[in-house]
């Protein structure tokens, strides 16, 4: 790999170089019936829903309001409402803090169980643990969250959670090799006929944003490429920013197109070859154009490769000399040798000639 990508390509090569390989089964995602994994629906969760996100805040000293603007919902006091984004998650978990306020009416509260029987307040639901769960009486009567490893999956906690219409499997994993443990639940679900919804949880501590990324884009990115999981649960004290691990929550989801929030850019890793600056000229297109969710746009620094590396996109913006552009509609060259000055404008009314061009509200989205 280029110099620069060196310490990346050797910390998935530490990471991972010790992973078991996953039992054998008589499931694998290679077979060419593959697909992917079936679940029902649990209110909102699994069946024919988009995946969910579940944003841990159990480790806060205190949730507010301004806790939510970090993970895509706004409080407006004038009006009493809640702005939602794109990148609104969809439950929190508080463990066993309270929220003394109104929160949006979209968001579900995920509450320690011990909490929540005093408690049973709208929009909460309980998360138990298999002791919990075999033994409490009287839980939510549409969805309860069912914290799971791969050492606890018993055979008389297969059988009771394949007849109860409200259990959402939350999994975690006892070691590192998370990746091994969560696919084999998956794969003795699937062999048992259980088609509870799955939340993929991964708990990590004290990394870097950047190393977070990297870490749990393979971790649960490869899971749901694989057809696996309903949602997913990062946990991640002390390696960010909320809105960061919120935000990496939803691009591990667009990465592996299963819920797609956001204008997707595909751009080559530049080098000799490159006939304009790549980074400032990604920035500038994205600036105009990332409202426009679900459009992926290739920005290639020239045609020998670029063509080819932006094989998906909707649209394609190529270096074909110096201080030209060629505008591309998926893989057909529409217009070539265009000024660079005028280019990006080019670009959407290319777009708009397609009607997939949205104009920007000025105003807010209330829910």
């Amino acid at each position: 790999p280029p110099e620069n990508e060196i310490p990346v390509a050797q910390k998935l090569v530490e990471r991972y170089s010790n992973y078991k390989l996953i039992p054998s089964s008589k499931y694998s995602v290679y077979s060419s019936n593959f697909g992917l994994r079936k679940s029902r629906a649990v209110l909102n969760i699994g069946g024919d829903n988009i995946p969910r996100v579940i944003n841990d805040l159990d480790y806060l000293n205190k949730i507010t309001v301004n806790t939510l603007s970090e993970l895509g919902y706004t409080y407006f006091k004038k009006n009493d409402k809640w702005g939602i984004s794109d990148l609104a998650c969809d439950y929190i978990d508080i463990g066993k803090k309270e929220i003394d306020f109104k929160i949006p009416g979209t968001l579900g509260i995920m509450q320690e169980f011990s909490v929540w029987k005093h408690s049973k307040k709208d929009q909460h639901y309980p998360c138990l643990d298999i002791n919990q769960y075999l033994n409490a009486k009287n839980l939510h009567p549409k969805l309860n969250f069912l914290y799971i490893t791969l050492s606890a999956l018993s055979d008389e906690i297969m059988h009771k959670i394949k007849n109860d219409p409200t259990i959402v499997l939350l999994l975690d994993a006892d070691n590192e090799d998370g990746l091994t443990e969560q696919r084999h639940i998956f794969i003795k679900l699937i062999n048992a006929k259980i088609d509870v919804p799955v939340i993929i949880g991964r708990y990590y501590g004290n990394l870097t944003l950047s190393d977070l990324q990297l870490y749990s884009s393979t971790d649960i990115g490869a899971l749901f490429i694989d057809g696996l999981g309903d949602g997913l649960y990062l946990a991640a004290e002390n390696c960010g920013s909320l809105d960061k691990i919120n935000s990496t929550s939803f691009g591990i989801l667009q990465a592996s197109r299963t819920r797609i929030t956001k204008t997707e850019y595909i751009s080559c890793p530049s080098c000799g070859r490159t006939l304009f600056d790549l980074q400032d000229t990604t920035a500038m297109i994205r600036s105009k154009t990332n409202h426009l969710k679900g459009i992926k746009i290739g920005i290639m620094g020239c045609v020998v490769n670029g063509p080819g590396e932006m094989a998906d996109a909707d649209y394609g913006y190529v270096g074909t000399s110096v201080g030209k552009i060629s505008l591309y509609r998926g893989q057909k060259m529409v217009e070539s040798s265009i000024d660079s000055k005028f280019a990006t404008e080019a670009l959407i009314n290319l777009i708009k000639e397609d009607d997939n061009w949205v104009e920007l509200k000025k105003e807010e989205q209330y829910k």
